[in-house]
């Protein structure tokens, strides 16, 4: 086994035809920093340069896969303006940002070799953007995943998903920001299974193992295939249009109210405002 590369917010290793991804700021719960997206593409770009890998497992230390991003400094004082310009703000300046994000993301759905995601705890907000990149997620039944920041200040940039199960189920779940369980998860078809805490290592590593045995270039080429798919339903134009909105969500009237009660009361008060079912916005 070669020495694994060394991450200020991921954990990489190769062996046995696996490459292993692991997300790792344990004490945010994974959040996302300025680092961690570009270190992803990075990551999956070492597993696709090395002949040993045929499969890479995407996972989270500590208690869950991903929170989303680590919006607290910039809720609460964005004194560089990194998320919210001062009016007139530059909505292309915003989309440059947050584009190399959803790009460094996508890198997981791009790489030539197919990508398992194993989500414990949960994969929220920006976290679930990084697990529905992946080919196959498998979760466990009590972990929660959704998009909260769909109700106020979020738009989810990776598009997926209307992909995974549909405009229906996809409105459900953005129309709200609600969060499900693993196994809801499954059942709406947002992921592909969903199983006990106790077997989830053990069931995500067998997938692993089954698909490490084709050879490199049928997995390829099966993927390439299924991926041109959405390529041709619209999923670059898709894309585009979410991570505009995403800016304009924090621009609009109520993303200000938003960020106003943020630094009024806190990141943390304002997003038990967001998530309470009370009116946004007043």
């Amino acid at each position: 086994m070669r020495k694994a590369q060394k991450f200020a917010t991921l954990k990489y290793s190769a062996g046995g035809r696996i490459a292993r991804i692991t997300l790792n700021r344990p004490a945010r719960l994974n959040a996302i920093d300025d680092r961690m997206p570009r270190e992803i593409r990075r990551a999956v770009e070492a597993a696709n340069d090395d002949d040993r890998v045929h499969v890479i497992v995407l996972a989270g230390a500590g208690r869950a896969f991903c929170a989303g991003y680590d919006l607290k400094q910039f809720a609460e004082g964005d004194s560089t303006n990194r998320w919210t310009q001062d009016m007139p703000w530059d909505p292309m300046r915003d989309y440059r940002g947050m584009k190399a994000n959803t790009d460094d993301f996508f890198s997981i759905w791009r790489s030539y070799k197919p990508v398992i995601c194993k989500v414990h705890g949960y994969a929220v907000a920006g976290g679930s953007d990084i697990a529905l990149c992946a080919d196959i997620v498998i979760m466990e039944e009590g972990a929660r995943i959704g998009y909260m920041p769909a109700r106020v200040w979020g738009c989810p940039t990776t598009a997926m998903w209307v992909y995974r199960i549909g405009a229906e189920k996809a409105k459900r779940m953005l129309l709200t920001g609600d969060t499900v369980d693993g196994k809801t998860a499954e059942r709406m078809g947002l992921v592909y299974q969903a199983v006990p805490s106790s077997i989830l290592d053990k069931t995500v590593d067998a997938l692993a193992r089954r698909m490490a045995g084709v050879p490199k270039n049928q997995l390829m080429m099966q993927k390439l295939m299924i991926n041109q798919a959405y390529d041709s339903m619209g999923l670059a134009g898709t894309q585009m249009i979410a991570t505009l909105f995403d800016g304009i969500t924090r621009h609009s009237p109520e993303g200000l109210w938003f960020k106003r009660l943020a630094e009024r009361r806190g990141f943390h008060e304002a997003v038990k405002w967001r998530d309470s079912g009370k009116p946004i916005g007043r």
